[in-house]
């Protein structure tokens, strides 16, 4: 999934509206397409309405609407009606129904609307043709399902302690009531060390799940990752079984690896993990890796996967987090065919989409494209060849133009180059597929490809940008929408710019430190004590990279007193009387409960009282410098006298605070190792590094060893970052 923020200036109290249009490949899961929406105003709308118009070729078999925020009293809100190849839902809540409760200002629609249908399938499949391309959706039925043979590879390292392993407990022991009795399995676990259950696959009799019941209670926590050996270790024994013949001829195998981490035991090379598994896999059977969290590469569990015919799939660290890996398991339980195979007319087709399957999955659908190079063409027949529970099977299906052409007049606005879209668009995710796994040349070439056609239809890849038009001085224009990448918050050790914060823990003799990224110009709230007032800060852009802290705000109620200070002046406000400084100013100014002490052009010192102090550092940048300029620094010399209320995005660390660090290893950067920390309950990836100090001396600094938490500190600061956002650099 890719993720995208836009915003936008308006006056108060007028109106915006966001539109967007985008197209969507359904894929079916369990028999049904479902259409997913995130339901979440965050307040009450005068008109809120969703509508879905539906129109199937084949005609629409059965349609479902229902969401989690549903209460019996908005059942009777949600319409929905189907016939023929038409279907219609609809959910328009008045403003009294959305309310949580009577005369509530909070709405109750929070959570996921999902609409859910499927299409009448006289035959296994339905072949379309829409101006010189075709698409071809597979879904047979009514065929005897497939034992299998699976192999559930398990993380077992400290990372997964708690409620992680509990989760997966309790997944597995449902999974292993829905296992058939002509199914056969085992268990391999990886921590420091790798166990198997059993020294090979055995059938799935009620004995045998009975005791591999007993067994998934008790697996246990078990030191670091040895992800390579655990892969090799189940990969090698569902070879073994193979060889031996001791599995059912026709049966589907399969592997489905789960972990939270990164290999820190055995092999850590993550591209010679990915040349071992290749190399045992051989295109045999597929691979379904499983990510749990965020603290994971999974680039690199997705592009292990997609080398072995498998997919990745990421589980979030949620309350349903059990379910998630239960509903993942459900997706494969049912194995129909294997090894199938999609043939047409090779004189009349080119540029083909994948037509090879190792599995076909009940409830799922195989989706083929192609372009027709034959323009005098009316039909074209599709063989399909697979290998099923008891015989080889091949089905054959010819495309009904004449049908195509009147839902082609039917639908004009659905099915105009509709065909030649979904064709693009299964090619261009294939091609990104095939890019993840080639080098040199070979990855170039595809990247070109990949972009190319993502250019040309303009699809949103990885490649590309998303263009949002945005109404200003009277006239449309475009921007880029914002594109947050998933773990590119950088350690920056060699600048005092990007906003970051050293926490000393002299309890454990060592630092923490973490960095906000964040939009320029935002303000966010440093201290906030009600004993003695607020310090507030806000950050200036300085590149595409860096953001820099450009102004400090400070507020004593007791003193009545308000100091905003810049890279260029100080001001001082006690009272109404305002107090102009510059940096070039030597002064030292002293009021009852406060003394300022500006040394020139290098820093200010604030007390207030005895037992809070700060200090303010100036960072001057060369003049002619092409990207940075001016910024300051703030350090905290002395807050014994800080009350026991004291909070904000550095006062919350007045109190004690402590940390284990669990499972050091090598980082993607050979000098600075990362690790497992837990603190304030959270279990996190950190990585080692420096930041600087300018305490001592201003121009250079000193480096300060400390564990750098990633993501804003999310997890190690209360809440989030945005959590801490001001209005403004002083509230009265």
């Amino acid at each position: 999934m890719e993720k995208f923020s836009v915003s936008v200036n308006i006056a108060a109290a007028s109106k915006v509206t966001f539109e967007l249009i985008y197209e969507e490949l359904l894929k079916r899961h369990f028999g049904k397409y479902e259409l997913f929406l995130k339901v979440n105003p965050k307040q009450l709308v005068n008109q809120f309405e969703i509508e879905a118009n539906i129109f199937e070729p084949q005609g629409i078999s059965s349609l479902e609407a229902e969401g989690s925020f549903i209460t019996n009293d908005l059942l009777p809100v949600i319409h929905k009606s189907f016939s023929g190849k038409k279907g219609h839902v609809s959910f328009k809540p008045t403003i009294d129904q959305q309310r949580s409760c009577v005369d509530c200002p909070t709405t109750l629609l929070n959570g996921d609307f999902v609409i859910t249908y499927d299409v009448n399938r006289e035959s296994p499949g339905d072949l379309q043709i829409v101006n010189g391309y075709f698409v071809h959706f597979f879904a047979p039925k009514n065929i005897s399902h497939l034992p299998k043979n699976i192999v559930f590879i398990i993380d077992v390292s400290i990372s997964m302690s708690g409620r992680k392993l509990q989760q997966t407990r309790e997944a597995l022991l449902k999974i292993l009531e829905d296992i058939k009795e002509d199914d056969y399995l085992n268990f391999v676990l990886f921590g420091d060390d790798v166990h198997k259950w059993k020294d090979t696959l055995i059938k799935a009799t009620p004995e045998n799940l009975d005791e591999a019941s007993r067994y998934v209670q008790q697996i246990d926590i078990a030191g670091w990752t040895n992800l390579n050996g655990g892969l090799m270790a189940g990969i090698e024994m569902l070879n073994e079984a193979h060889k031996n013949r001791s599995l059912p001829e026709r049966s589907a195998s399969l592997i489905i690896m789960l972990t939270d981490g990164r290999p820190t035991k055995g092999e850590r090379d993550t591209q010679v993990i990915l040349s071992n598994v290749r190399n045992a896999i051989q295109g045999k059977y597929p691979l379904y890796n499983l990510g749990f969290g965020y603290d994971l590469d999974y680039g690199s569990l997705e592009k292990m996967a997609a080398e072995n015919n498998g997919l990745a799939r990421r589980i979030y660290e949620d309350s349903d987090s059990a379910l998630q890996l239960q509903g993942f398991y459900d997706e494969v339980a049912n194995p129909l065919l294997t090894e199938v195979e999609l043939k047409y007319p090779e004189n009349v087709i080119s540029d083909l989409t994948q037509n090879h399957f190792k599995h076909y999955y009940d409830g799922s659908e195989l989706v083929v494209a192609g372009r027709i190079t034959d323009n005098d063409l009316n039909s074209i027949t599709a063989e399909v060849k697979a290998h099923g529970a008891e015989d080889d099977l091949t089905f054959t299906e010819q495309s009904d133009m004449e049908e195509t052409a009147k839902a082609l007049e039917e639908q004009q606005h659905i099915f105009g180059d509709y065909m030649e879209r979904l064709w693009a668009y299964l090619t261009i995710q294939q091609l990104l597929e095939k890019r993840n796994a080639a080098k040199g040349e070979e990855k170039a070439n595809l990247t070109a490809k990949a972009l190319e056609m993502s250019l040309k239809y303009k699809f949103v890849t990885p490649l590309t940008s998303m263009i949002v038009t945005k109404p200003e001085d009277n006239e449309d224009k475009a921007a880029l929408a914002d594109k947050p990448l998933e773990g590119t918050n950088p350690l920056l050790t060699d600048l005092d710019g990007d906003p970051h914060f050293i926490i000393d823990v002299p309890l454990k003799e060592d630092a923490l430190c973490f960095n906000i990224n964040d939009d320029p110009g935002i303000v966010l709230n440093l201290i906030r004590d009600p004993a003695t007032g607020k310090l507030n800060t806000d950050i200036n852009d300085a590149s595409p990279h860096n953001t820099f802290i450009g102004r400090l705000g400070i507020l004593n109620t007791q003193l009545n007193m308000t100091l905003e200070i810049t890279p260029e002046k100080i001001t001082l406000q006690i009272g109404r009387k305002p107090i102009n400084f510059t940096w070039f100013d030597e002064v030292t100014l002293r009021h009852p409960n406060l003394t300022l002490k500006i040394i020139r052009e290098k820093s200010l010192e604030i007390s207030m009282g005895d037992g809070v102090k700060f200090e303010v550092v100036l960072h001057q940048v060369w003049r002619k410098h092409a990207t940075y300029g001016d910024f300051l620094g703030f350090y905290i010399i002395d807050g014994h006298k800080m009350s026991e209320h004291t909070h904000g995005l550095l006062g919350q660390f007045f109190h004690p605070i402590d940390f284990s660090i669990l499972e050091v290893h090598p980082g993607s950067d050979p000098k600075k190792p990362d690790a497992t920390m837990i603190v304030k309950n959270n279990q996190l990836t950190v990585t080692r590094g420096w930041q600087k100090d300018y305490t001592d001396d201003p121009k250079h600094g000193r480096n300060v060893p400390c564990w750098f938490i990633h993501n804003n500190g999310e997890g190690l600061i209360d809440g989030a970052h945005t959590d801490y956002v001001s209005p403004d650099i002083i509230l009265q």
